[in-house]
This record gives structure tokens, C-alpha cells and sequence, in this order.
């Protein structure tokens, strides 16, 4: 399938256990209309349930103890793996090792766990106990983007689950299994579609666009575009274009130099860039939203440049004076 088409995520699953939210995440890839499946399911731990199950359902397993080896050897086997499966993003479902901040970084955005507590309340281990003790009417689960401190990264969806009277850690965790099990399929998949779906890459585009000085939204032939300027003189530098004249794309148009700049992007990264079949006479470039791993810091780099030159001088000299500090 074309670079740019919508396809399946594939997904890296690491356990060190029974794996039930990695057989919730496999069975739900095998619905219609899935948005991802399952590549590999790695372990650091050879005798983990989780591994029979997948074997049983054809799934690609790989296991690498972590015993008598480094933290950031241990993470470099896994990542093998993973790229050898090729993976887009790795889930954590009861791997119960704490990743490398190396690790975690080189996978930022595309690493995602599930933990049980409604965060950012009971960080870490106990978190049922904590509840329980804490007085709590509901306790829960969240699923969250890794990062480099201990699950504090964005919070992507959550789901609560009351707290009986005569609760124990034991009991409650039963029941808040059985929650993460609808929980964590929703969000993986709606996570991994985002790269396809107009409406949050609109956002981001609008974000950084607006970021700009003296930027103001403005729709253009009925799609919305980006202006510098007062209202009545401003000039467009951007536009959202989302499948526009039959293109599969959904992309940002922004300026380039010249035609001989935007044919050899075109030829050269075709998977980056296109021409659009209207602004691109006029040596407008499509910068392409929906494709896999959008780096958008290129995207906004592209902004400012095409910003620039529409910008009267005095904002430009106002941002090269900001960019100095």
C-alpha cells in the first residue's frame, strides 16, 4: 500500500506475564475495521503465559531475559526485535521493567502502557491498595504515552470502576481487569488512527500555524488556510487540504521557491511531498499530514519558511530577534 494510504498500525505487544490485556489487544485486531495488528509479542520473562497464547494464535514471539544484563542491553534486544518485526509503536501490557530513558525517548509518542489507577492520582505499585485506604469512591485504569518519568505521560483515555465496601486490593483488581480489557483496545485504536484522521491533523496544523505572529485563520475556495496580516490585507501562507481534486492526501500547502524546488521534492521524497493539482502552478507544495511518523517539527519548520515569505518585513525582523534568545 502507498506511503500516505490508511493501513493497519503494526503493534509490539511486551509482556512478563499472563498477557490477558495482549489477548484483549489480539482479538480485538482481528475485528472488521480494525485499525492495527499484532507483529510481535516480546517477553522478558521465557516461562510468561502470555507467550503460549500467542503462539497458539500464530503470532511472532521473541524472549530475552533480563537476568545477569544491563538495563540498556535489555532494551536494545527488545528494540531489535521490534525493528526486525516492523513495528510503528510498541504497547506495554504487564511488562514489569523499567525502561531506559534512551529507549523511551528514541520511541516518544509511539510507546504507550496501561496502568491501574486513574492517574495522576497513586503513581507506581499498590495503586489498589492505595485507593482502597485513601477512602476512594472509584478506582480505575489509564492509558498514557510513556515518557521518561514514571507514568506521567500524556493521559489518553481512562476508565472508572466504583469501590465495594468490603473491597480488598484482590477483589477490585478483578474487576478493574475486566474494565481494561474494553479500555485498552478503544484506545490503541484510536491512537494509532490519529495519523488519518482529518479533524486532530487539522488541529496540529492549526496549533502551529497560529503560533506565528500575526497569523489568523481564513477559509480559501472552502478549505481553511492560514494568514499574515490584518484581516482586510492579509496573505495566505498555508492551507489545509484534506483529499482535495481526488488526492489521497491530507496535507499542508505551503510556499516554495521556485517550481524547480518543489518538482525535485516531488521526485525526490515522494512520500513527503506532492504537487497540488491547483496551488501547485503557482509553486505551492503539498506537505503530506497522513502518513506514518510525521515529523512536526519539519512541518512547522515549513510554515515558518512559507510564514516568511509573505510576512512584512518588520514581523520578520520581530521573529529573527525572538529566534536569538
Amino acid at each position: 500500500m502507498p506511503e500516505g494510504s490508511q493501513s493497519k498500525a503494526r503493534i509490539a505487544i511486551f509482556i512478563s506475564g499472563t498477557g490477558t490485556n495482549m489477548a484483549a489487544l489480539l482479538y480485538a485486531s482481528r475485528l472488521q475495521e480494525a485499525a492495527f495488528e499484532i507483529v510481535l509479542v516480546a517477553s522478558n520473562v521465557e516461562s510468561a503465559t502470555g507467550l503460549e497464547l500467542a503462539k497458539l494464535e500464530g503470532l511472532a514471539t521473541f524472549t530475552h531475559s533480563h537476568k545477569g544484563v544491563t538495563r540498556e542491553e535489555q532494551d536494545a534486544a527488545m528494540e531489535r526485535a521490534v525493528m526486525e518485526a516492523g513495528a510503528d509503536f510498541i504497547v506495554l501490557a504487564g511488562y514489569m521493567r523499567i525502561l531506559s530513558d534512551e529507549f523511551v525517548e528514541r520511541w516518544e509518542g509511539r510507546l504507550l502502557n496501561i496502568h491501574p489507577s486513574l492517574l495522576p492520582k497513586y503513581k507506581g505499585l499498590d495503586t489498589f491498595h492505595r485507593a482502597i485506604n485513601a477512602g476512594d469512591s472509584h478506582a480505575g485504569s489509564s492509558v498514557h504515552i510513556v515518557t521518561a518519568e514514571l507514568d506521567a505521560g500524556e493521559v489518553l483515555a481512562q476508565v472508572r470502576v466504583a469501590i465495594a465496601p468490603e473491597d480488598s486490593a484482590e477483589s477490585l483488581a478483578q474487576r478493574v481487569k475486566l474494565a481494561e480489557h474494553q479500555l485498552y483496545p478503544r484506545a490503541i485504536a484510536e491512537y494509532v488512527s490519529r495519523g488519518s484522521d482529518p479533524d486532530f491533523l487539522f488541529a496540529k496544523l492549526r496549533e502551529l500555524a497560529l503560533a506565528l505572529p500575526e497569523t489568523h485563520e481564513k477559509d480559501s475556495h472552502g478549505s481553511p488556510g492560514f494568514r499574515v496580516g490584518t484581516e482586510k490585507s492579509g496573505k495566505f501562507f498555508a492551507h489545509f487540504s484534506q483529499q482535495h481534486h481526488g488526492s489521497e492526501h491530507i496535507a499542508v500547502l505551503v510556499k516554495t521557491s521556485s517550481m524547480d524546488e518543489l518538482m525535485g521534492l516531488v521526485e525526490n521524497q515522494p512520500g513527503t511531498y506532492y504537487k497540488p493539482a491547483y496551488y501547485g502552478a503557482s509553486g505551492w507544495v503539498g506537505v503530506i499530514l497522513n502518513r506514518p511518523n510525521v515529523d512536526w517539527e519539519h512541518v512547522a519548520d515549513w510554515l515558518e519558511r512559507s510564514w516568511r515569505q509573505c510576512a512584512p518585513s518588520r514581523l520578520t525582523k520581530l521573529l529573527d530577534a525572538a529566534d536569538q534568545f
